[in-house]
């Protein structure tokens, strides 16, 4: 069931399940509001998702790793709310290792096979977010496997930031890493992803 944007704005937190958090993550209102969110729509997200998180973080959802649909909602869960809701800061990595072990997993067992291509593509994410060069390596394989060509570029892009410095220069801030003078160049130069 897809959510219009005044509904998203009025119903109370969904229930703490897969579905109600894929309902919510594929509703028209964070399609198309996401990348320009308000702070209204932030805070949305942020209600919806928070307890969920800390939930996921503490282990208390494990039992959905038992489907498809379960590891696709953790995998959100734990990569891409942290990473966009925290942005900037340390706190954005904070469940990605959790994430990683979980696509791992999930691609291990088959369960990415039961979902439709498109719906892979969060999955996928947490191994391209990763700064491990084996990670990249499966996210690059895996886009590639499910047809998935605008993903497949970003992965493709994400590895060779990381063959190049073993890491991403742009998280050196919110993690307070020193750059190397390599690192600074590449921060200032167009080249740069800033997504």
């Amino acid at each position: 069931m897809l959510l219009d944007h005044a509904a998203v704005m009025t119903h109370d937190p969904p229930s703490a399940t897969p579905r109600a958090i894929l309902d919510y993550w594929y509703s028209e209102a964070v399609r198309s509001h996401w990348f320009n969110a308000t702070p209204e729509l932030d805070g949305e997200i942020r209600m919806r998702f928070e307890a969920v998180w800390e939930q996921a973080v503490a282990g208390a959802l494990a039992h959905w790793r038992d489907t498809a649909e379960g590891v696709l909602a953790l995998a959100i869960v734990l990569d891409q709310f942290p990473l966009n809701m925290f942005r900037g800061t340390a706190r954005s990595f904070s469940s990605e290792q959790a994430a990683v072990a979980l696509a791992h997993e999930a691609v291990a067992r088959g369960l990415d096979g039961k979902l439709p291509p498109q719906m892979r593509v969060f999955l996928y994410m947490p191994l391209m977010h990763s700064e491990s060069l084996t990670d990249q390596d499966a996210s690059v394989r895996l886009f590639e496997a499910a047809g998935l060509t605008e993903n497949l570029a970003f992965a493709r892009h994400h590895r060779e930031i990381i063959r190049r410095f073993g890491r991403f220069p742009h998280r050196n801030a919110p993690l307070r890493r020193v750059s190397t003078a390599d690192e600074s160049d590449y921060l200032a130069s167009d080249e740069a992803f800033r997504g």
